[in-house]
Parts: structure tokens; C-alpha cells; sequence
């Protein structure tokens, strides 16, 4: 067979709603092949026994197996991530790790040092950067003209409560989830950090207003900041907004004009006022919905999968590399540090 002809082999570990969707993905690709599905429930429970793929209940059961595989999908709960990945990585196979990379930074550093040494890519999920007002944002913070950026704001208001966190769910559990600013809010910094860089002098107060009874950690937060390349930021968040979503949203003040990316997944370019620009018109972006079908930025999953293959057959660079969900997870770490959350 060809080269081109060659389907690239995929398995998925992790069979919540997120790693449905990254099996939805792989088998819409006209270039992949999905090998086998990993999860320690029953697949009855799973509801996937039509797509006849072959079906293991861990991934050292899946490794033993001998099934060839290319790249093996980490779509398993946040505190799991590191240490599939490594798994993963020790058989030598490229991965695609869900957000977060991991919850701490040192266990993100282990796992891009091992896959340096088997010489293996390792895919970060950030899949929020191919909605077209991120495109198109980053488009015009790279051309220079917005001029200086003075301030940043950056609001991520949603609804999460006992429809989400549920007693037998990972959500929520301090050890699996890590926090509402890696569950929720990863993507939103990992835009931030795409477009304007690294940041200093971080200041944070958090509070638990309604989850104290749901979770282990803080549902609110203000987090202040410089940035290392210029100008201020700011970061408000929470989960505690009664029966829906709110918005997500990111102000940009500079110095030839202001921009304001809203709706509920910062998917909607609600003012563009810069000098001598006249803003283009967009491509439309997906629907987003709270819980269920997790659409919204979830909708950009096919990106993700289409990136894994032109790499690996050698037609692209990685969109989102590891060392950039290592900041991602640094980031959060250091402004989970300033933590004096109040219950």
C-alpha cells in the first residue's frame, strides 16, 4: 500500500464524553483507524458495543495485546494523565493527552523527557485555537497592529453543579480533577498564554461559595497579573452561576484600539474598534451546549485528529506542542500557589 493509502492507527483510553468524542473523531477520518478502546467500566455501560473495535478494561491489558497502534488517545481523568502518558510512551507510541497535560508541572516535565528519549510526539489538546475568533485574533495580535497591549481581561463564568459533579463522578475529587482552573478554564489560559505570553507578580483570591458540599476545591476566583512581554492582565472566573453558563470572555485594551471575544466559549467577536482595520467576516462558529453533547470548543476535535496525521505522515508541525501544555500547567500551578481560598 501506498504511503498516502497507510491509515494511521489510533486506540483511545478514556471513554467519558470527551474520549467519545475523540472516537467520533478518528472514525470520520478518511486516514485513521481506530484499533481498540480502553476503559476500566463495562462497555454495556458505555453503550459502544455497536462499533465492534476491540475492547480492553486497562491499558497494560491493551499493551500486552500485541494490536499494532500508532498513537494512543489519553482521554481519562485529569490525575491519570501523566501516568498514562507515560505508559504509553515506555511502548513506544506517540500519544494525544487531553487537557491538562498533568497537574503538576513535574510530572508534565517527566513526561516530555521520556518522550524525547523514545522519540515520540507527544499532542497537547487545546482545541479551543482553531475556533475561527481565535484564528483570527491571533492573526492580528502577530501583525502588530493593535500597537502596545496595555490590559488583558479575561472572565470565564459557567454553570457547574450536581448535574455535573455527581457522587460517583472524578469531578470534583481534588487527586482526579486537580481544580476548577484545569477542568474548566485550562483552555481560556492556554489562549492567553498563545497570544500574549508568559506572566509575573501573580496575585489570586479564591473562594467557595456553592460547591462546598460538590467538590475539594474553590468555585470562584480573581487572579491578577503583569505580563513578562508588557502590559496588565486579569483573570475572573467561576463555576457557581445558577442553572447555565454565563460567558467567556477576553478584553484586549492596546494601543491602537480595543477588541471584545465573548459568548458562552468565547466564540464571538462582540467589538472590534481598531484603527485603520476593518474586521473580516468570520467563518461561524459551532453552537455550544452545557453538558451532554459538549459541543462548543469540543466541536473542534476533528482539527486535533487531522493535525495527529499530517504530522506523523509528515505534511504539518504539531499545532499544540508539549512544552506549551507544560506552560499551560505551570501557569496554574503558580497562580494555585497564591491560594487562600476561603470555605
Amino acid at each position: 500500500m501506498a504511503e498516502e493509502e497507510t491509515k494511521i492507527k489510533f486506540a483511545v483510553v478514556g471513554c467519558g464524553h470527551i474520549g467519545k468524542r475523540h472516537i467520533e473523531m478518528i472514525l470520520r477520518n478518511n486516514e485513521s483507524e481506530l484499533v481498540a478502546i480502553i476503559d476500566v467500566r463495562d462497555p454495556n455501560h458505555l453503550k459502544i458495543q455497536e462499533l465492534n473495535i476491540p475492547f480492553f478494561r486497562s491499558l497494560e491489558e491493551f499493551l500486552a495485546s500485541g494490536i499494532e497502534v500508532d498513537v494512543i488517545n489519553i482521554a481519562t481523568p485529569n490525575g491519570y494523565h501523566a501516568e498514562h502518558a507515560m505508559l504509553c510512551l515506555s511502548a513506544k507510541k506517540h500519544i494525544v493527552v487531553e487537557k491538562p497535560m498533568a497537574l503538576t508541572k513535574q510530572d508534565a516535565e517527566k513526561v516530555i523527557f521520556k518522550a524525547l528519549h523514545v522519540h515520540k510526539h507527544v499532542f497537547a489538546v487545546m482545541q479551543n485555537r482553531y475556533s475561527p475568533p481565535s484564528v483570527w485574533i491571533k492573526e492580528i495580535i502577530e501583525s502588530g497592529k493593535l500597537g502596545k497591549i496595555f490590559l488583558v481581561q479575561l472572565n470565564c463564568y459557567w454553570n457547574r453543579d450536581d448535574r455535573y459533579y455527581k457522587k460517583d463522578s472524578w469531578h470534583g475529587k481534588k487527586d482526579l480533577d486537580g481544580g476548577t482552573l484545569f477542568t474548566q478554564f485550562s483552555h481560556f489560559i492556554d489562549i492567553m498564554y498563545w497570544l500574549f505570553g508568559d506572566i509575573e507578580n501573580i496575585k489570586a483570591r479564591f473562594n467557595d461559595f456553592n460547591h462546598k458540599e460538590l467538590t475539594d476545591f474553590e468555585d470562584s476566583g480573581f487572579v491578577s497579573f503583569d505580563f513578562v512581554n508588557g502590559g496588565i492582565g486579569a483573570l475572573n472566573f467561576s463555576t457557581s452561576v445558577w442553572n447555565q453558563n454565563l460567558e467567556s470572555s477576553m478584553t484586549i485594551i492596546s494601543e491602537n484600539g480595543s477588541i471584545k471575544i465573548g459568548g458562552q466559549y468565547m466564540d464571538k467577536v462582540e467589538i472590534c474598534n481598531v484603527k485603520d482595520y476593518d474586521m473580516p467576516k468570520l467563518a461561524p462558529t459551532n453552537p455550544g451546549n452545557d453538558y451532554g453533547a459538549y459541543k462548543g470548543s469540543a466541536q473542534n476535535h476533528h482539527y486535533v485528529i487531522e493535525n495527529v496525521v499530517d504530522v506523523l505522515k509528515g505534511r504539518a508541525s504539531i499545532t499544540t506542542n508539549a512544552l506549551e501544555g507544560l506552560k499551560v500547567v505551570e501557569m496554574i500551578e503558580r497562580i494555585y500557589s497564591e491560594n487562600n481560598i476561603k470555605k
